[in-house]
């Protein structure tokens, strides 16, 4: 960038780390030949003469001065870098990158150190710029339906790209640098992570598979035995998933420091990022997962009766839909083993077997109690327990538990409809904030336990409430019928002795008593 001007004195401005020096005249009475100083702004060699030119009259209380400036066409790079030190007449700097701007010479030299601009956050696009099918052929001789088709393959297939793409970033961004610079140790690195880099030859694999299959104008015909080969594959998935919920918390609890909170903000504000934090990346497989069934079942409405993928698609959507289900399964009992680690007992007498045997998590979340407190409430296959949240000496999570778990099979579930009075009983007023009505609230209670009070909770907002009252009435019944089948079970293996006599009668009895019948 250079600045030009004529005149007599010369004035230094510094920009950018450069000093350039601009000429003025400081003439203390009016003069009527001075030449009219001209500023010019030239950026990469290249004079910019667009848009129209405004003049601005400067006065000095101290020093008056006629001298007029010639206006310049406002430059990108400049923009909010070159500020005089008394510009009252300055307007609207920064606002419009098509509007001009006028500068005044002044007597007094302007600060020697540079002044610099505020770095922009991205504005990089959160997704990528989505093609068809269509748009990658010239010209094609198909149905409706089968475009259809095509469509949805292609959406498979780019998907498979993407993923690829997205999960060696991942490698080559952020698990490289962060090893290289010390940011975390290799195991940290490594329970974040998880398999995450066994993942992506698996997806390379698919892609090849599929790109093998396009014919001479880009259409890929039968489609079935390659996913039905390939989906057991996905089996991979059991590990990385169930690793997630300890990378989850670990990486929350990491970024409290800040070397890794700023090395991610960095990160984030790249170009690269699309707005998308770590997290956002590492759970990309997870929702790449859940997709498959639905473009399975989207291929196989446009496939047509006489296709040869009619026989093999069902199949391949049967055994991915059942991968889907144990990947689930075995992720929701990997997240409750792992809450349960976390929970810490203040009383001998809290430690439910229900929770012990439970294998899996309904909900959790935060609530609010009847006290205004926030707790986190787990949900578990056979108890709700309520607890406060807090950290252990090495600063990772833990849960102290709050009062007496509830078993499922004895939970009572109450209701409380918005805009109830809260009467100042159980309420407190901690769920009216100053009101005289309680909203989004529940009643929890329990049956022929002494310890256990019934405890009044507050959601955030009405969909998590009938989120958790939907949960805690499924938990309540499928409790309530095992330990109804449990205690048949016990009755079976443990009979009323005056019953015994019911158990000598056989078949052959009941013919030998038909036979007396019929003589």
């Amino acid at each position: 960038m250079e600045v030009e001007e004529t005149g007599k004195t010369r004035t230094s401005c510094a920009v950018f780390g450069e000093t350039y020096s601009i000429p003025c005249d400081h003439a203390g009475k009016k003069r009527k030949q001075d030449p009219q100083p001209v500023v010019r702004i030239i950026e990469d060699e290249e004079e910019d003469d667009e848009g129209e030119m405004m003049s601005d009259h400067m006065r000095d209380s101290e020093e008056p001065s006629n001298k007029r400036v010639k206006p310049v066409v406002k430059s990108n790079s400049v923009t909010g870098v070159i500020t005089p030190v008394k510009t009252p007449a300055l307007k609207r700097i920064g606002q419009s990158i098509s509007r001009s701007i006028s500068f005044r010479t002044e007597a007094r030299p302007l600060p020697p150190a540079p002044l610099r601009s505020r770095a922009k956050a991205s504005s990089y696009p959160r997704r990528r710029n989505s093609q068809c099918w269509s748009d990658t052929v010239e010209s094609h001789d198909l149905t409706a339906k089968e475009i259809k088709r095509q469509e949805v393959i292609y959406e498979l297939t780019q998907g498979e790209r993407q993923l690829i793409e997205d999960l060696s970033l991942v490698k080559k961004v952020y698990y490289e640098p962060m090893l290289t610079l010390d940011i975390m140790t290799e195991s940290e690195l490594g329970q974040i992570f998880g398999t995450l880099d066994s993942l992506i030859p698996l997806h390379k694999d698919l892609l090849s598979r599929l790109e093998r299959l396009k014919g001479s104008e880009k259409t890929i015909g039968q489609v079935g035995p390659t996913l039905m080969n390939w989906f057991p594959c996905l089996e991979a998935y059991v590990t990385y998933c169930c690793n997630q919920v300890g990378a989850k918390a670990l990486l929350d609890l990491k970024k409290h420091e800040k070397r890794v909170e700023h090395f991610l903000r960095l990160c984030q504000e790249s170009s690269f990022s699309r707005k998308l934090d770590l997290w956002n990346f590492l759970d990309l497989p997870r929702s790449r997962l859940v997709k498959y069934p639905l473009l399975l079942k989207e291929i196989q409405k446009c496939t047509p009766p006489e296709h040869p993928d009619e026989d093999t698609l069902p199949d391949a959507l049967e055994l991915v839909q059942s991968i889907v289900a144990e990947v689930n399964k075995k992720t929701g009992e990997a997240e409750c083993q792992f809450y349960r680690r976390g929970l810490a007992y203040l009383e001998e007498s809290q430690r439910l077997p229900e929770i012990q045997l439970s294998r899996f998590l309904y909900c959790h979340g935060e609530l609010k109690n009847n006290k205004g407190q926030r707790l986190h409430v787990f949900l578990f296959e056979l108890a709700l327990v309520l607890t406060r949240p807090g950290e252990d000496r090495e600063g990772g999570q833990v849960f102290h538990v709050y009062r007496q778990p509830l078993p499922n099979a004895l939970i009572n579930l109450e209701e409380i409809p918005d805009g109830e009075a809260a009467g100042g009983g159980p309420f407190r007023g901690a769920f009216t904030g100053g009101n005289d009505k309680v909203k989004n609230c529940f009643r929890v209670s329990s049956r022929g336990r002494s310890k256990a009070h019934p405890y009044s909770l507050q959601a955030n907002d009405s969909f998590s409430k009938q989120q958790w009252i939907t949960c805690l009435r499924q938990a309540i019944v499928r409790s309530r019928d095992r330990t109804a089948q449990a205690s048949q079970s016990q009755l079976s293996l443990h009979p009323d002795p005056a019953l015994y006599h019911i158990a000598d009668l056989s078949l052959s009895s009941d013919t030998e008593m038909a036979d007396h019948t019929c003589c």
